[in-house]
């Protein structure tokens, strides 16, 4: 049995991963710039803070780092206060980690402001001991650094600690850094899951199906 738990949020604990794409080619268009067609792509495997120097270098916007983090943001604030659902049975599985003592925390690359909003709104926050962040971290979910200090926090071995994960490229990252995985499926990933279904111990479509006692 698992002794800790690391969560990604957008794409595993709640459904989110389309309103990025849809908040990158809203800032674009409201600057008269139409957006590539792999623009959601892209998107999905960078920080807030790599989303904006992206959108700076690619697209030639004229504000700071900073304000283009502020501007994405104040869009997707709402959706994140008021709309986003979560992933299916999620917080029927959480119970169980946790009459099971297994410790958790959350790892994303979303900023603490919307991920605060969308745990509490959602009931989730009380299951976590803490929310790590890729901005307050200082690097994207490409390097190790986020899963790395959250088994820290959480006391448990690496060997012992799951990481469940929607995207690829951060699946290899924690994989890499010798973490077990659950895999967990969304639409923004589709195109992945065979590499996917290669580095996970487990891979799900929803938290029924997950296996707790085999991990």
């Amino acid at each position: 049995m698992i002794k800790g738990a690391i969560f990604d949020m957008d794409g595993t604990l709640i459904d989110s991963m389309p309103l990025w794409e849809d908040c990158g080619r809203a800032f674009l268009s409201a600057r008269g710039i139409a957006a590539r067609d792999d623009l959601g792509e892209t998107l999905k495997s960078l920080s807030m803070e790599q989303t904006a120097d992206y959108l700076r270098d690619a697209y030639g916007i004229s504000e700071t780092t900073a304000e283009i983090i502020e501007i994405i943001n104040g869009m997707a604030a709402d959706a994140y206060q008021r709309t986003i659902p979560l992933k299916r049975d999620i917080a029927a599985f959480l119970e169980r980690l946790r009459q099971a003592d297994v410790r958790m925390c959350v790892a994303t690359a979303t900023d603490r402001p919307l991920a605060e909003a969308a745990l509490g709104r959602l009931g989730l926050l009380p299951y976590f001991e803490r929310i790590f962040t890729c901005s307050e971290v200082g690097v994207g979910k490409d390097r190790p650094d986020i899963f790395e200090q959250a088994c820290a926090v959480l006391g448990t071995p690496r060997s012992e600690t799951v990481v469940f994960e929607d995207a690829l490229y951060a699946i290899e990252t924690a994989r890499r850094a010798g973490f077990r995985i659950v895999a967990i499926a969304d639409d923004s990933s589709a195109g992945d899951e065979a590499r996917i279904a290669t580095l996970a111990e487990q891979y799900v479509h929803n938290y029924k199906e997950c296996e707790v006692n085999s991990l």
